[in-house]
């Protein structure tokens, strides 16, 4: 090759990812291993692991927290639509691949990759989604700023046309359209894969094959594609303004639609009491018990003051309380001396037993 060739890479921390990492380490080329956090991963800080999974296959782990452009441009108005759930996947992908390639201008890198396996997932890999992806990608790359990777008119054939062609899937690409890459002899396509289907025999295989210590089940990837997660989003859509911090009050604690209508979240440990400790949070205010130990609630601001104080009693019969005491908690600025609500009737306000 007259020289380097690089490419970043949509890295999940998958199986399917890894493997299409490693083909291209196996034939040489350097891999940027981009990892992009949209607010809806793991509930669990996964760095050191991507870190690790990255390393084990020879590349470079590039982090990029996307989770307020994804907020504000893709989630809430998809032009592809949702999944079974609140998952806009066609979306999200084209998305992924924006940044993808602006990473892949300020890194040098010379094309990008992503782990899909053709007919793996029902929403967003299938042929025709791959297609609309592809278009959504061919639409960002009408932008001036890849004029220098581009040949828009065909005259130079070391060059493609559109920013599209650049996009190769290693696990499937004996199935698809050849991709510039391949043509131009950057990568061999003999030594890529022609996978499709859900089994995953063979990605296990590799694990075996390579003595991979790092790598993830499928499936337990995005949350939005959790029923409860999906649930909280479309109500609270229902509800009022979604705002970008009320991303935590979908992804952790017990959400609770009180008498009167106010939302209120209540977290379930120590953990999801430090995630839902939200400091000048847009719609939501703060109550806690301040003698007993008990978890942390967040209730909107505007809730009619009798929500607020079962609001309060909620959290006091989650807290080490007895159930005819009366305890001192703060709701917001005002402190309040409550007793706690009967723990059996408390479910009645959950959603996810409504």
């Amino acid at each position: 090759m007259s020289r380097e060739i690089s490419a970043v890479a949509l890295f999940s921390g998958g199986l399917d990812s890894m493997i299409s990492m490693q083909l291209l380490r196996e034939q040489g080329i350097k891999v940027y291993a981009l990892n992009f956090n949209i607010g809806f991963g793991s509930n669990k800080d996964k760095s050191e692991y991507f870190k690790n999974a990255a390393k084990q296959v020879g590349a470079e782990l590039v982090q990029i927290n996307i989770a307020r452009q994804f907020f504000d441009n893709i989630l809430f108005k998809p032009k592809y639509g949702y999944g079974r759930f609140f998952n806009p996947c066609i979306d999200c992908h084209a998305n992924m691949f924006s940044h993808a390639f602006s990473a892949m201008l300020e890194l040098g890198a010379s094309f990008a990759i992503s782990g899909e396996v053709l007919g793996q997932r029902p929403k967003s890999q299938r042929k025709e989604a791959m297609d609309q992806v592809r278009k959504l990608v061919r639409s960002i790359g009408e932008d001036s700023k890849y004029d220098s990777i581009l040949s828009r008119d065909g005259s130079d054939a070391s060059k493609p046309r559109f920013l599209d062609e650049l996009v190769l899937r290693p696990m499937s690409a004996k199935l698809l359209e050849e991709s510039f890459p391949e043509r131009a002899g950057w990568v061999e396509r003999e030594r890529l894969l022609g996978i499709s289907g859900r089994s995953r025999n063979f990605q296990l295989s590799m694990v075996e094959k390579y003595g991979w210590k790092y790598h993830e089940k499928p499936g337990g990837g995005c949350l939005l594609t959790d029923t409860s997660v999906a649930l909280k989003i479309k109500d609270m859509v229902a509800h009022r303004e979604v705002v970008f911090e009320d991303i935590e009050l979908f992804k952790v604690g017990r959400y609770m639609v009180l008498e009167n209508g106010a939302r209120c979240v209540v977290s379930r440990n120590e953990q999801e009491s430090k995630k839902l400790d939200i400091e000048n949070h847009a719609f939501m205010e703060k109550i806690e018990a301040k003698d007993v130990l008990g978890p942390i609630a967040l209730i909107e601001r505007n809730a009619k003051h009798e929500d607020k104080i079962l609001a309060g009693r909620i959290v006091l019969s989650y807290a080490k309380t007895n159930t005819e005491g009366m305890y001192d908690i703060k709701i917001g600025d005002s402190l309040y001396t409550l007793s706690p609500y009967p723990r059996e009737e408390v479910k009645k306000f959950l959603l996810m037993e409504m």
